[in-house]
């Protein structure tokens, strides 16, 4: 599940605490890199659980009023189609869901204000009047109204942005790229698999994690090494007048591109410079794309550098 892009800007975070926030050693900051991308694999089971928990929340308010002492007919008889909705059903019996979520003390019950805000947004909103009204009642349908919901009405929602970041800092970059493979996630989640549906994996392969570890790593090794580079490369800059962050992502681009041959340039160059557009200074995309393709320019007349 956690691609290059998300972690290429964690160990761009982490190359940042070391150099900034006091790590002592190259072991410390791998930790600290893992345990980042550990809590962006949180983040995934916490979307998921807050979908659960929207329903859950939503079924004993239903109950409760069935309840009152002078139900209303409405209150008495309610529609439960959403409550009933299939998908959050066969969710809820996910077995790799419920295990991770225990084990790792993943709980949306803690945050009942927000999850009861979704649920209010979504219970006011045309998406669901418009699936009340649906005459397909069946599982596609069920799945395909939390597709939309979660897209339009929870990732869309400033809210949602605004309560992640303060339930966890290190969630700051992570939400856009998470909620993509949420709604993944829903897309492919298929009714015969049962509670043994499969959820995405922390990691594709062994190679995914290791390229975060050697990416970090041989940039901190070599790091005096690219600065050099960087800076005999630099015109009518003064060293002091570079941002720092321009500088590290300038020594994470240059790490990648000398030490990983199978990752074409233009995909190195591309990504950086739009790290650079996101978290620096509105100069650093232009002056970054310079550095590299100077940088680039003279290795391959030197021969030090042979691919494209």
């Amino acid at each position: 599940m956690i691609n290059r892009i998300l972690i290429r800007i964690k160990v761009l975070q982490t190359l940042y605490s070391y150099y900034h926030s006091g790590l002592d050693s190259v072991q410390d900051a791998e930790e600290a890199l893992l345990s980042s991308l550990q809590k962006s694999y949180n983040l995934y089971f916490y979307l998921l659980q807050l979908i659960l928990s929207v329903t859950q929340i939503h079924r004993h308010i239903l109950e409760f009023h069935k309840h009152k002492l002078e139900p209303t007919e409405e209150e008495k008889h309610p529609n439960m189609r959403l409550a009933n909705n299939r998908f959050v059903t066969l969710l809820e019996s996910n077995e790799e869901l419920n295990r991770y979520c225990e084990e790792n003390s993943i709980n949306c019950v803690e945050d009942r204000v927000f999850v009861r805000s979704l649920l209010d947004k979504i219970l006011a909103s045309d998406l669901y009047k418009s699936y009340l009204e649906d005459s397909n009642d069946n599982y596609e349908t069920d799945r395909h109204f939390w597709h939309s919901a979660f897209k339009k009405l929870i990732c869309a929602d400033e809210t949602t942005d605004d309560f992640l970041l303060e339930k966890c800092i290190d969630w700051n970059v992570d939400v856009p790229i998470i909620e993509s493979f949420v709604l993944k996630t829903i897309n492919q989640y298929k009714f015969s698999l049962g509670s043994h549906h499969p959820l995405l994996e922390m990691y594709n392969n062994d190679d995914t994690k290791e390229f975060a570890v050697r990416l970090l790593r041989l940039t901190l090794i070599n790091g005096d090494k690219y600065k050099e580079i960087i800076f005999k490369n630099v015109k009518n800059w003064k060293d002091d007048r570079l941002a720092d962050l321009d500088v590290e992502i300038l020594q994470l681009a240059l790490s990648e591109i000398l030490n990983f041959p199978t990752i074409p340039i233009s995909v190195t160059m591309d990504e950086y410079i739009e790290y650079a557009k996101y978290f620096s200074t509105p100069k650093s995309a232009k002056f970054i794309n310079g550095i590299l393709g100077a940088i680039v320019k003279e290795f391959k007349s030197e021969n030090k550098l042979f691919k494209n």
